[in-house]
């Protein structure tokens, strides 16, 4: 790492610890002596979502915190949960490697987690994912998850 003071390529490391998610490192420059801290990220590809008009935006967060917010409104669900299930998304995207990803595909992972976490916030945001244009809609999705509980293992038959 080159000193900010002298430019000097030979700096140790003095100090070194987690903060937030980064290293931050104090330094030290054995030409000047003078001292300066670094921090260290894992640098991500930027992930585009591809809208379906063809077009492309970066990916934002807090646009997706925001919709699943509004699908938890009056529910036992918090923040940290929110925050949580969007760390795995984001995780399980740069893990991937991948550089683009359909508004689909960020819809499903969500609505994924959310049922396990809520059934009703579940419903609501697939009732704006998924465009429902009735009740028949909303009946669909409903018969549907009581399907999929029904079928799970912690649900099945008893000896």
């Amino acid at each position: 790492m080159r000193c900010p003071w002298c430019g000097f390529e030979d700096t140790k490391v003095i100090d070194s610890r987690s903060v937030e998610g980064k290293k931050k490192r104090r330094r030290h420059c054995t030409q000047c002596g003078k001292r300066f801290t670094t921090y260290e990220i894992v640098e991500r590809p930027l992930l585009m979502v591809a809208k379906r008009d063809g077009s492309f935006e970066p990916f934002n967060r807090n646009k997706l915190i925001g919709g699943i917010v509004n699908s938890i409104k009056k529910r036992p669900v918090k923040m940290e949960q929110v925050n949580a299930l969007v760390d795995e998304i984001e995780a399980e995207l740069a893990n991937e490697m991948v550089s683009t990803v359909s508004p689909d595909r960020i819809g499903s992972m969500v609505m994924e987690r959310l049922m396990k976490i809520d059934t009703v916030a579940y419903v609501r945001f697939a009732s704006v994912y998924m465009a429902f244009s009735d009740v028949a809609d909303f009946i669909r999705v409903i018969s549907e998850m009581q399907e999929k509980s029904a079928d799970s293992p912690a649900n099945g038959p008893s000896a």
